[in-house]
């Protein structure tokens, strides 16, 4: 029996959700801070005090999100032993689409080869993965689906300005999935608790390129189309939203932190993550980190991170793991997960 609560097969008609695969893509590109001191006006120490970010991955001119995303499904999908007529469902979490539309799922569903399956993209900034977690396992838990692919993907440095040292240097690109399934005699995720708060949404924003700002030659030449940040403000309420969210989680399953074996915070900087860690008294080998090597990748964040946990053996079976994340919106949210 567990010594924890299940809110979320609680109702005898759901059944459990277990990611069954994991896997993860960053390009081959590395730029490093000592490349950003000869492209803006900033320093590697600079860097590295207030971020913890020593490198970066950048995607080639002609790699899109879908090919990172389907790099990343890949794996996911060997790691399971799925193949890709298998798949139900494809949810894809991204701010940086290939295109306006079609979605990126669409793209991946092509070039994976998953004729079977039903594709959409999600939108929630730093928190995509974690809400098309939630999103994903609900398909399976109420027996729509049997198989969800979800993904994190981000081509993040196309919507970066190269000029700006407050934030080209905080962004990467790169990707990562799992698989949704039913495990028998599995407990999988047990819950995910997610929120936003719209009254903050130019706090971390991409002003121009839809129907409120359409693209025109003027939005280029103001540099609308890329990325705008509020860094403090940001900064605090990004820390506040991650502690309470994780909170929420650790409430809903009668756990205490102590209890988790793993907690994967949003990659964002690392002050960030010391400052959640803190406030949730973990203890440091309880938090993985992986910012210093890949920077923000935005939806992707976790999702990486997550396969790397894995791959390294930091978690087995019956494990408990805490993922808790912030993003632009505002959005933030938190899962736990018996891997």
């Amino acid at each position: 029996m567990p010594v924890f609560a299940h809110p979320r097969t609680s109702r005898p008609h759901l059944r459990t959700v277990s990611i069954s695969g994991v896997g993860s893509y960053v390009p081959e590109r590395i730029l490093t801070n000592a490349e950003l001191e000869r492209m803006v006006d900033t320093s590697n120490d600079w860097i590295t005090s207030r971020t913890g970010i020593r490198e970066r991955r950048i995607a080639a001119p002609d790699e899109a999100t879908s090919d990172l995303a389907t790099a990343a499904a890949r794996r996911a999908l060997a790691d399971a032993s799925i193949e890709p007529a298998q798949i139900d469902l494809i949810i894809v979490a991204t701010i940086t689409p290939d295109m306006m539309f079609p979605s990126t799922a669409c793209l991946v569903q092509q070039k994976l080869g998953a004729v079977r399956a039903a594709a959409f993209d999600i939108e929630a900034a730093c928190s995509g993965f974690v809400y098309a977690l939630d999103i994903g396992s609900h398909f399976v838990a109420s027996h729509t689906y049997e198989t969800v692919l979800v993904i994190g993907a981000e081509k993040m440095s196309s919507v970066i300005d190269w000029s700006d040292r407050n934030t080209c240097v905080l962004f990467g690109d790169g990707a990562g999935a799992a698989v949704l399934q039913n495990r028998p005699e599995a407990h999988g995720l047990l819950t995910t608790c997610l929120g936003s708060d719209g009254a903050k949404a130019g706090l971390l924003e991409q002003p121009a390129g839809g129907s409120a700002c359409p693209a025109t030659a003027d939005t280029v030449a103001r540099g609308l189309h890329f990325l705008r940040m509020d860094g403090k403000e940001t900064f605090k309420n990004a820390v506040n939203a991650m502690v309470t969210a994780a909170q929420d989680a650790l409430s809903r399953c009668g756990l205490t932190i102590d209890r988790i074996r793993c907690i994967i915070p949003h990659q964002a900087n690392q002050r960030i993550v010391t400052a959640v860690a803190e406030r949730l008294q973990a203890r440091p080998d309880q938090v993985f980190v992986n910012v210093e090597r890949y920077g923000n990748t935005s939806a992707a964040s976790v999702a990486i991170a997550l396969d790397e946990v894995v791959r390294q053996g930091r978690v087995q079976r019956g494990d408990l793991i805490l993922m808790v994340v912030f993003g632009a919106g505002l959005t933030w949210g938190a899962a736990i997960i018996e891997w």
